[in-house]
């Protein structure tokens, strides 16, 4: 099988650190990963009130999601980032700690948004995302 293909198409704007499209080759399995949440094992809320520090800890648990199924961070090619917000001072913490991170590699296609609550009380962010799952070596 053959990595993704990530496109930054050039006759378009260019994207502050995503790709315009992310094509899979047919036949390719893929990984549905469920919303990433800043939970540790214990089920505790990681970082009450810091958009950073629970954006490192979703990356962190949606990492070891996808090495659960034999993927990687590398391996994403579209996510969807989810922050409590309304203004964009917010949406760009979580996106500098996306950027600064191994789910970045890609870079990947990419959708950041700004919503009015996430599901566990005091969440500030959560990520989903599809990923490869390379053929094992």
């Amino acid at each position: 099988m053959t990595a993704p293909a990530r496109t930054v198409v050039p006759t378009l704007f260019p994207p502050p650190g995503y790709a315009h499209a992310a094509v899979v080759e047919a036949g390719a399995r893929l990984a549905f990963m469920a919303g990433s949440v800043p939970l540790d094992p214990a089920g505790n809320l990681v970082g009450e009130g810091d958009v950073p520090r629970q954006t490192a800890q979703v990356i962190a648990n949606l990492d070891e999601a996808l090495r659960a199924v034999g993927s990687d961070l590398s391996q994403v090619v579209a996510s969807t980032v989810y922050v409590v917000a309304d203004e964009p001072a917010a949406l760009s913490a979580a996106w500098d700690v996306v950027r600064g991170s191994a789910l970045h590699a890609g870079p990947h296609t990419s959708t950041l948004l700004g919503v009015s609550c996430l599901g566990y009380s005091g969440q500030l962010v959560e990520i989903t995302a599809t990923a490869v799952v390379p053929d094992p070596a």
